[in-house]
C-alpha cells in the first residue's frame, strides 16, 4: 500500500500479467471512479494494480477546491505530480524491459517485490506548485488500508521538525494502527540533512529509511576553449555545442545565481553561466530558473565534493565539485572570450566508492523520541529510475516541457519504497512475523562498509556515517531473510514506551486503533513508572543522558533455520564508556515448525569519561558462526557518578574503574 500522490496505471510496471494468478480472496478494497473521467477502473486495475482510492475531503476543507483546469490534477487516483508513481513502481513494480530516461540508466526496471500486489491510495495533491496533504486524508487512507488487508505500508511522506508529539501526528497515528493490525510501517527520513536532529517519522513501531547512493554515475565531459577537459555530471542526452561561458558576476549584480540579482532579462543571452553554491543560499533548480530568466542556455554548478550529484534540470545543467569549478573560473578570467562544450552524459556502473550517505538525508538524533535510534536504516535514494506519468515533466517546474515514462529522482522518498519492497519479500517468506520482528530482521543485518570496504561516508559532511546518518546500517535483503535472531515487540509494550515518555493514558489512547484487539493502555502506577524508555526490547540501545550505570535488557527470538544455535557477544564499547553484556552465550535448543525460543541478556554501561555533549557509537554482536546478528549502541555522557557508585559498579561488573574497554 503507498499513500502518494497516486499512480499513472498504463505504467509498464503496473501491467497486467496472468501469471500473477486470481486476486487472493483477503483482498477487500476496491478501485475507485474518481470525480472525473481520468481513471477507468475497469482498465485502470488488474491483477497485479488491486486497488486505488482517493481522498480529497480533508484537503478541500484546508485549502478549498483542488484545481483540475487544464490536467493541472485529477480528481480521481491518477497521479498528477509523479511521486506517486515513481515510489510504487520502486516497491512493487514488475519487470520492464528497456527502461531509461531519455536513453541514461538503459536497462529492466523491477521494483524490490517485483511480484507482489499493489493499492495506491492518492492523499497528496499538486496545489500551489507543490504536493499538498491532509492529516484527515492521511489517518483515512491508513483505516482504509487496514480494512483492505494490505501487509506493508510504504509512506514517503512526513513533516519536518519541530515535530508534534507522537499521539498529535497522523502518520505516526497510521503507523500505530498498522502495528496493532500487524502491518509493517515504512517512512522516509526526510530530506533536511546534513544538519543533527533533522529526521521525521521517528516512532519505535515505524520503520525510517534514509538515503545513500548506488553504484551508478552519469559522467559528463566539459571541454574548454583551452582544449581543457573536466568531468562533472549531468542528463544530458544530446550534448551542447560552443557557447560562451561566462562567470556568474558577469549575469547577477552580487554573483549568486538568483532571480533577484538578475541584472537584466538578456544578461545571459546565448551563455553558459557557472554558478557556485558557496557564493549564497542557491541551489542548482534555483540556479537554473535564475539564468533561464536572464535568457541564458546552461549552467555549470559547482558545489562540494560532499554534496555534488546530477540532478536534471529544464535548462542543461553540469554538476562539478568547488575544485573544478575553481579552474573553470580561472580560465574564464585568463581568457578574453572564454567558450565551452558539453559532451553527451554516459551512464557508468561501478563506481566506487557506494554507498554513500545522500547529504540532503535527515540525520537523527531524534528530537522527541531521543531513547529510540532514528533513522533505523538506509537504502538506495540518490537518481533511482523509476515509472513516470508521461503528462508530467520531468523536473516538475512548469518551464519543463519535457514527458517521459521513466524518471531519475533523489530523495529518501525514493529510499523509503525500496524497504518497502524488501519488508514485503520478508512478509512473504515469514508471514506470522510482526512489525518489530520484520524491522529487527531489516536492522540486525545490515552493513556499514562501502564496496571499498571502508566505513561509509556521510555525504554533506567530511566524516565516517554513524548511527545517526544510517541507523543501524545499509539494508541486505538477502541476510535480512535469515536474520538468525530477531527483537520482537508488541502493542503493549509500546504502549509502554509512551508511558516511560510520560504520556497519560488518554494522549495514548489517541494513538489506538478502538476496534482492534483490545488493548491495555494504562500505565504502571498510572505514570510513568519504572518502565525506562530505552527498555522496549528495540534492535538498537541508546542512551542520551548517561550520568550513572545503567543496565537495560533485551530479549531476542531465535528464528534461525535449524533452529538450534549457540551465540556468543562481541562488543565494541563507545568511547568514554564501559560495556558489559551478560550473558555472553545464548543457547537455543533445535525446533521444529513453529515458533523460536527465546533468551534474554543484560547490557550494563558505566560512564568512564565525559563526552563534552557528543555521542559516541559502539555495537553489540551475537554470532553463531553464519548469522551475525548487530545491535547498535549509542551512548552519550553527560556526568561522572562519585566514587560510591563507581566502587559498586566496580564489585557487581568485576572492573577496577571505567576505562574504555571492548569485549
Amino acid at each position: 500500500m503507498c499513500p502518494q500522490s497516486g499512480v499513472w496505471p498504463e505504467s509498464e510496471s503496473f501491467r497486467d500479467d496472468p501469471h500473477y494468478g486470481p486476486i487472493p480472496s483477503s483482498w477487500r478494497g476496491t478501485c475507485v471512479k474518481g470525480d472525473d473521467s481520468s481513471f477507468d477502473p475497469a482498465t485502470a486495475c488488474n491483477r497485479k494494480l488491486i486497488g486505488a482510492r482517493y481522498y480529497l475531503a480533508g484537503i478541500e476543507a484546508e485549502m478549498g477546491p483542488i484545481d483540475t483546469t487544464g490536467g493541472a490534477e485529477y480528481r480521481s487516483p491518477r497521479d498528477r505530480v509523479g511521486h506517486g508513481t515513481h515510489t510504487a513502481s520502486t516497491a512493487a513494480g514488475g519487470v520492464a524491459r528497456n527502461a531509461s530516461y531519455f536513453g541514461l540508466g538503459r536497462g529492466v526496471a523491477r521494483g524490490g517485490a517485483p511480484r507482489a500486489r499493489l493499492a495506491v491510495y492518492k492523499v497528496c495533491w499538486y496545489k500551489d506548485l507543490t504536493g499538498r496533504c491532509s492529516d484527515a486524508d492521511i489517518l483515512a487512507a491508513f483505516d482504509d488500508a487496514l480494512c483492505d488487508g494490505v501487509h506493508v505500508v510504504s509512506a514517503s511522506l512526513g513533516s519536518p521538525p519541530p515535530l508534534m508529539p507522537l499521539f498529535a501526528t497522523s502518520t505516526e497515528i497510521g503507523a500505530f494502527h498498522a502495528m496493532q493490525r500487524g502491518v509493517v510501517t515504512v517512512f522516509s527520513a526526510g530530506n533536511d540533512g546534513p544538519d543533527a536532529s533533522l529526521v521525521q517519522n521517528v516512532s519505535p513501531w515505524g520503520l525510517t529509511v534514509a538515503a545513500s547512493t548506488i553504484d551508478r554515475r552519469f559522467p559528463t565531459v566539459i571541454t574548454l576553449g583551452n582544449n581543457a577537459s573536466i568531468v562533472g555530471e549531468s542528463f544530458l542526452v544530446d550534448g551542447m555545442k560552443e557557447k560562451q561561458l561566462v562567470e556568474s558576476s558577469s549575469v547577477f549584480a552580487d554573483g549568486t545565481c538568483t532571480f533577484d540579482q538578475l541584472i537584466s532579462r538578456t544578461a545571459a543571452t546565448g551563455k553558459m553561466v557557472l554558478c557556485f553554491a558557496t557564493a549564497g543560499p542557491v541551489s542548482s533548480e534555483g540556479a537554473a530558473v535564475a539564468v533561464y530568466a536572464g535568457n541564458g542556455d546552461g549552467v555549470i554548478f559547482a558545489d562540494t565534493i560532499t554534496r555534488k550529484s546530477s540532478q536534471d534540470n529544464f535548462l542543461p545543467t553540469v554538476h562539478v565539485d568547488l575544485h573544478q569549478g575553481t579552474q573553470i573560473l580561472y580560465y574564464i578570467r585568463a581568457s578574453r572570450k572564454a567558450t565551452v562544450r558539453i559532451s553527451p552524459s554516459k551512464t557508468v556502473v561501478g563506481k566506487t566508492p557506494a554507498p554513500v550517505v545522500a547529504y540532503f538525508s535527515s540525520r537523527g538524533p531524534s528530537s522527541i523520541t531521543p531513547h529510540i535510534l532514528k533513522p533505523d536504516v538506509t537504502a538506495p535514494g540518490v537518481n533511482i529510475l523509476a515509472a513516470w506519468p508521461p503528462k508530467s515533466s520531468p523536473t516538475g517546474i512548469p518551464l519543463d516541457t519535457r514527458s517521459t515514462d521513466w524518471n531519475l529522482d533523489s530523495g529518501t522518498s525514493m529510499s523509503c519504497p525500496h524497504v518497502s519492497g524488501i519488508a514485503a519479500l520478508i512478509k512473504s517468506v515469514h508471514p506470522t512475523w510482526s512489525p518489530a520482528a520484520v524491522k529487527s530482521a531489516l536492522m540486525t543485518s545490515a552493513y556499514m562498509y562501502d564496496d571499498t570496504s571502508d566505513v561509509m561516508l556521510a555525504g554533506g559532511t567530511l566524516k565516517a556515517a554513524d548511527a545517526f546518518d544510517v541507523g543501524a546500517g545499509h539494508v541486505d535483503p538477502l541476510r535480512a531473510l535469515d536474520p538468525g535472531l530477531v527483537y520482537d515487540a508488541g502493542p503493549r509494550d509500546h504502549v509502554l514506551f509512551l508511558c516511560a515518555l510520560g504520556y497519560t493514558a488518554a494522549q495514548i489512547r489517541q494513538l489506538v486503533l478502538p476496534d482492534a484487539s483490545p488493548l491495555d493502555t494504562t500505565c504502571p502506577g498510572g505514570g510513568a513508572g519504572p518502565h525506562a524508555a530505552d527498555d522496549l526490547n528495540y534492535p538498537a540501545i541508546v542512551l542520551p543522558d548517561l550520568s550513572a550505570p545503567v543496565t537495560v535488557r533485551r530479549t531476542v527470538t531465535n528464528v534461525g533455520r535449524g533452529g538450534g544455535a549457540v551465540y556468543r557477544a562481541a562488543v565494541a564499547s563507545p568511547q568514554g564508556a564501559h560495556v558489559e553484556v551478560w550473558p555472553r552465550e545464548l543457547a537455543f535448543p533445535p525446533y521444529h515448525g513453529g515458533g523460536g525460543d527465546t533468551a534474554s541478556y543484560y547490557v550494563t554501561v558505566a560512564p568512564a569519561k565525559a563526552s563534552r555533549g557528543r555521542f559516541d557509537f559502539g555495537e553489540i554482536v551475537w554470532s553463531d558462526g553464519f548469522h551475525r546478528v548487530r545491535t547498535p549502541l549509542v551512548v552519550r555522557v553527560t556526568n561522572l557518578p562519585d566514587d560510591a557508585v563507581r566502587a559498586d559498579t566496580a564489585a557487581a561488573t568485576g572492573t577496577t574503574g571505567y576505562s574504555q574497554a571492548a569485549a
